[in-house]
């Protein structure tokens, strides 16, 4: 029960600016939640809670750009397990695996270090919204194909109308439902 209380506590502290960033749109502001210590420091307990109860094996977290870093190194932290970046093309160095995927209009590239992902390794994967799901789906590619083992994905807030978990063939756990 002391959860449920934290996610509608959590989900009031979410601000909405309809229209932007264009007409039609609904943009739901998570950075409204982190300017609140208190709520922050629920998130992140939430955040632990969840993982703990559902991906009790995971071994690193893994933050897709960027605000999957905020997310996920404060998990990772908390966990007691490494955190590790994924990044948009030419902000790591050393040797990258990559994957390229498919956006609306276009396409986008993801990078991390080889040497981040063992071979088997059991990782959490962290970002703050699942929307469509082009780059959680990415996420989760570049993660199997580098060795490692998605054993779940957590996001902040889930846009359920636009269907994204439908694409993600690894458990999800979304904290926030609109």
């Amino acid at each position: 029960m002391e959860m449920e209380k934290k996610l509608k506590e959590l989900k009031e502290h979410i601000s909405t600016y309809p229209d932007f960033p264009t007409p039609g749109i609904v943009f739901r502001d998570m950075f409204s939640l982190l300017r609140n210590p208190a709520a922050f420091k629920d998130l992140r307990d939430v955040m632990v809670e969840v993982t703990k109860r559902n991906i009790p094996d995971a071994q690193a977290v893994v933050g897709l750009e960027s605000r999957g870093f905020l997310f996920g190194s404060v998990l990772a932290i908390e966990l007691g397990i490494p955190f590790i970046p994924i990044r948009k093309p030419g902000k790591l160095p050393g040797e990258l695996n990559s994957v390229t995927y498919q956006l609306e209009y276009g396409t986008d590239k993801f990078e991390i270090q080889k040497e981040s992902v063992q071979p088997g390794l059991k990782v959490l994967l962290v970002d703050d919204l699942l929307a469509t799901g082009g780059s959680l789906k990415a996420g989760c590619q570049l993660i199997e194909e580098s060795g490692g083992e998605v054993a779940g994905c957590l996001v902040i807030m889930e846009l359920l109308e636009l269907r994204g978990r439908d694409k993600i063939s690894q458990p999800v756990f979304s904290l926030l439902e609109f």
